[in-house]
């Protein structure tokens, strides 16, 4: 199982609370652990979904998204938590 860790922001956006923000996702369980970019992990999971999933309990599944205006991006699947468990997870500067 792949599990994103930590995410790093847009720059200027280290404290933002928009998923959209997020530049790139720290993925390990994989052959080559590092950061990705948003749109390959949307890409990713969209072609395998239920294969990410965000290193925080409940450990939720990620899955893709686009926004408005039409960029992709990803954020975990819903549960009980007010927020998206992947702005939970440590952040680095852009």
């Amino acid at each position: 199982m792949m599990y994103v860790t930590k995410i790093k922001m847009k720059q200027g956006c280290y404290y933002s609370s928009n998923l959209v923000e997020i530049d790139q996702l720290y993925i390990t369980g994989c052959d080559n652990p590092g950061y990705f970019k948003k749109a390959v992990i949307h890409d990713y999971v969209k072609e395998n979904p239920g294969s990410i999933k965000v290193d925080r309990y409940p450990y939720p599944v990620v899955i893709d998204a686009v926004s408005v205006n039409g960029e992709k991006y990803v954020r975990s699947s819903p549960n009980g938590y007010t927020h998206d468990n992947l702005l939970d997870l440590p952040r680095e500067a852009g």
